[in-house]
């Protein structure tokens, strides 16, 4: 089997995941990542921290290095969605609370 077909084999798989709302790209979606321009402006009107202090919380949490950071908007507000990779090699995703600066959720 080519990795074509194995693609399209795959695909009514994919859709009903996505369907059932079990896909990862469901949050995705209603997330959406600010620009640099909307990010300067967030943390000048103390909406946000600043990324450095979003960035130690989430080395305190796991011990790892950010290789990715992100501002985004989703239902809750506005949420530093980093990516971190621990000691262990498994890349992690972090959710840190834009206003606070503190991690939500279980990395």
């Amino acid at each position: 089997m080519t990795f074509r077909h194995s693609l399209i084999a795959l695909a009514p798989l994919a859709a009903a995941l996505a369907v059932a709302g079990m896909g990862p790209a469901d949050a995705a979606e209603r997330r959406r990542c600010l620009g640099k321009e909307e990010q300067r402006a967030a943390v000048a009107a103390n909406q946000a921290v600043p990324l450095t202090t979003a960035i130690q919380a989430a080395r305190e949490r796991t011990g790892g290095e950010v290789v990715r950071a992100r501002l985004c908007e989703d239902d809750s507000g506005l949420v530093y969605v980093l990516t971190v990779l621990p000691r262990d090699g498994k890349v992690v995703r972090v959710p840190v609370h834009a206003a606070s600066g503190t991690v939500v959720g279980a990395p």
